[in-house]
């Protein structure tokens, strides 16, 4: 995979090349067909489309999946599907950064292009808008870091000094996870971070070719509350979406 030239590296922010990724694969254990569930009466994958669609700085979007009614539905929205992913790529294994450098090396391959910076965007985080992909995006060019990284506070009952483990062979027998008892007063716990999917990942394509990374040294947060965070991992997080957009609406 190529490097950008010096010339590209400086390409003013109006003319900076941001590309979308959107990965959607046609299996899913946890819910069948889970990127085509309705949500407050549209499939999932309708909110990262519009979401995407209504940006004013990423300037190409393109859809990775191999199932062909997802593949149809992107193209009906007018998002891009250039290739049908391979089966290779669309197994419970396969890696996200595979699935990002199969789609790169196809757009370097077909007509040269090279972005500055990709973004990917997961459709099961539904409540993620333009509103925030624009501010991501602004913020990590502002802040000049190599990736920016979506993230909501971690609630403080999942604090790690709360955290319990079960000892082994030994029934129902629970002990801290740092090994010894911790009692923090609430007041006094430190604010921590979670991905939070995460909605939203940036980084330099320079970052992912030197580094095979999505996350590199200088990571900038992006924070989100905890309702617009919701992550569609099973039928609850659906049902979660659902009520939280229809009150929205």
């Amino acid at each position: 995979m190529p490097k950008r030239s010096d010339e590209n590296q400086m390409t003013k922010e109006n003319e900076t090349k941001i590309l979308a990724i959107i990965p959607a694969r046609g299996g899913s254990k946890s819910i069948p067909k889970k990127n085509m569930q309705d949500v407050a009466g549209k499939p999932l994958l309708w909110y990262t489309f519009q979401a995407v669609q209504n940006s004013n700085l990423v300037n190409r979007t393109i859809f990775s999946s191999d199932d062909e009614d997802m593949i149809e539905y992107a193209k009906s929205n007018n998002i891009e599907v250039p290739f049908i992913r391979p089966s290779s790529l669309s197994t419970d294994i396969a890696s996200t950064y595979d699935v990002i450098k199969h789609t790169l090396d196809f757009l370097i391959k077909e007509s040269g292009y090279i972005p500055d910076y990709i973004i990917l965007l997961q459709p099961t985080s539904p409540l993620r808008t333009a509103k925030h992909i624009d501010e991501a995006i602004k913020k990590l060019i502002k802040l000049k870091g190599d990736s920016l990284v979506s993230v909501t506070e971690l609630p403080h009952n999942h604090h790690p000094s709360k955290l319990m483990k079960l000892e082994k062979d030994k029934k129902d027998r629970l002990k801290p996870l740092a090994g010894k008892e911790n009692l923090i007063r609430r007041q006094d716990m430190e604010h921590l971070y979670v991905r939070n999917g995460a909605a939203i990942y940036i980084f330099t394509y320079d970052l992912f070719v030197r580094e095979k990374r999505l996350i590199g040294d200088d990571c900038i947060a992006y924070f989100m509350n905890a309702a617009e965070s919701v992550d569609i991992d099973d039928f609850e997080d659906l049902k979660l979406a659902d009520l939280i957009i229809k009150d929205r609406e």
